[in-house]
């Protein structure tokens, strides 16, 4: 996977995003590449982002690793139990999950955030592998996206997305959260005591 070329415009974005940095993190060496899943080797529960941001998971290698949405999700999934710690700077901080793992829809930083669709066909198989490795007890989908994809990959219809929404499918059961990215955090659309509440539901499944 972290020698997939697929998609020429991601690479080339992550590489430029690599060279070029952002002034605050001007003297780290930039992952750069393909971002593996991240978690606890024999977790029954799985997440599913969209992509690495350009300078979160794209600089540190690791997923929700060291921008503002992995600041909201790890303090989720700490208050949860679902991981020692509550913040998430780089891959050598110490954090560990419990019981979870942590995918995405496609493993490089799209420009905008925004992957195209050639784009999230390309990168389908290693969201399908990861889905189709074991029985997940919990899949909790971060976004409309991932939510279409995943019940895709699980081969079902998706239901209508929501934020709370759930489903269960054989012994999985499928939940929705807003995305927390900035554009949501930001405009109150999604609150820490709404990602607190599916997360919640995610540990208890």
């Amino acid at each position: 996977m972290l020698a997939c070329r697929r998609c020429p415009r991601l690479r080339s974005w992550c590489l430029q995003v690599a060279q070029e940095k952002r002034r605050a993190y001007a003297t780290e060496t930039y992952w750069g590449l393909p971002v593996p899943n991240f978690g606890d080797p024999l977790a029954n529960r799985l997440i599913v982002g969209l992509a690495p941001a350009a300078h979160g998971a794209n600089r540190t290698g690791r997923m929700f690793t060291g921008d503002r949405s992995g600041d909201w999700l790890y303090r989720a999934l700490h208050r949860a139990d679902l991981a020692n710690r509550p913040t998430s700077v780089s891959r050598d901080d110490g954090l560990e999950l419990s019981r979870t793992m942590i995918a995405a829809v496609c493993r490089c930083a799209p420009p905008g955030n925004k992957p195209n669709s050639d784009e999230i066909a390309a990168c389908r198989p290693f969201l399908e592998r990861t889905i189709r490795a074991r029985n997940w007890r919990a899949i909790l989908c971060l976004g409309s996206l991932a939510w279409d994809q995943t019940f895709r990959l699980l081969g079902h219809r998706p239901p209508k997305f929501g934020h709370g929404a759930e489903t269960a499918v054989g012994e999985a059961l499928v939940l929705a959260s807003y995305h927390p990215s900035q554009q949501n955090t930001f405009t109150g659309r999604l609150t820490e005591a709404m990602l607190d509440e599916v997360v919640a539901r995610f540990a208890e499944a």
